[in-house]
């Protein structure tokens, strides 16, 4: 079978996503680590375990059985739902656990998941999970099937250019600081990366898929701030995107223009 190294989601306005799949290997790496801290954390409970030996041999030993299969568990389950997908191995060898249709992570995916550990974990070392890993196209174990998720590798992304992206292009609502003040305090930050994002990956959208995401970016946006019809009169809506991006992200140049104003 022919494995997709890449994980391709086209959303119904003509953008297209695409995330690299992580294989067998660096999740096992990940895994590793895992086993190591849960490892430690049993450790200690077992050492604290080893206290109601004095009361109980069996219970101590029941309740140590016990506390090892809660934490191996209970571990993977909290810090992925708390770090969206993460836990302290796929931090470190950068990978995440993801919906595999691009929607947001739910709980419940992420408890059938690690509840499904026990079975991919068979016999020894996750030799069901890592051969089920291996033959399936988009290297998911059973609980990945099951949960409908899978796990993709992070990549180091550089900061983008702005001086670049936003060169040359003359800004007219810089001529209004009240209202670009008052802009920057409504958007939010997932709104501003959404609107960075959409710019830079404006080349690779479909012409009419491009047309109406900025159509519909540039309508919320006019809605956070109303700016004056001169300041957007013969502005399209993708350079009226732009505009916004440039008042959010670069701040400081809108003063240095008004400064300068000032002096001239």
């Amino acid at each position: 079978m022919q494995r997709n190294n890449t994980l391709v989601i086209r959303t119904p306005e003509g953008i297209v996503f695409s995330q690299a799949l992580a294989g067998p290997v660096p999740r096992f790496l990940a895994w590793v680590v895992d086993a190591a801290c849960v490892g430690a954390v049993t450790s200690l409970a077992t050492v604290v375990m080893a206290l109601l030996s004095v009361i109980s041999f069996d219970f101590a030993r029941a309740m140590g059985v016990l506390m090892s299969a809660v934490i191996s568990v209970g571990y993977a389950l909290a810090l992925e739902w708390h770090w969206r997908g993460q836990t302290l191995g796929k931090r470190l060898l950068r990978l995440r656990v993801v919906d595999a249709e691009g929607l947001r992570l739910q709980f419940s995916q992420v408890a059938i998941r690690n509840l499904l550990r026990f079975v991919d974990m068979l016999p020894m070392f996750y030799l069901v999970g890592g051969t089920v890993c291996i033959l399936n196209r988009r290297a998911q174990r059973l609980g990945d099937l099951a949960a409908n998720t899978i796990v993709v590798r992070i990549p180091n992304l550089q900061q983008p250019d702005l001086s670049q992206l936003l060169a040359g292009k003359y800004n007219s609502l810089r001529e209004y600081p009240h209202l670009a003040a008052r802009l920057r305090q409504q958007v939010s930050p997932a709104e501003a990366a959404l609107a960075l994002n959409a710019l830079l990956r404006r080349d690779q959208l479909e012409a009419a898929g491009r047309v109406e995401l900025f159509q519909q970016m540039a309508a919320h946006f006019r809605r956070k701030a109303d700016f004056p019809p001169e300041a957007t009169e013969g502005v399209s809506d993708e350079q009226y995107v732009r505009n916004i991006v440039d008042v959010i992200y670069r701040p400081r140049a809108a003063k240095i223009e008004s400064a300068a104003v000032a002096v001239a």
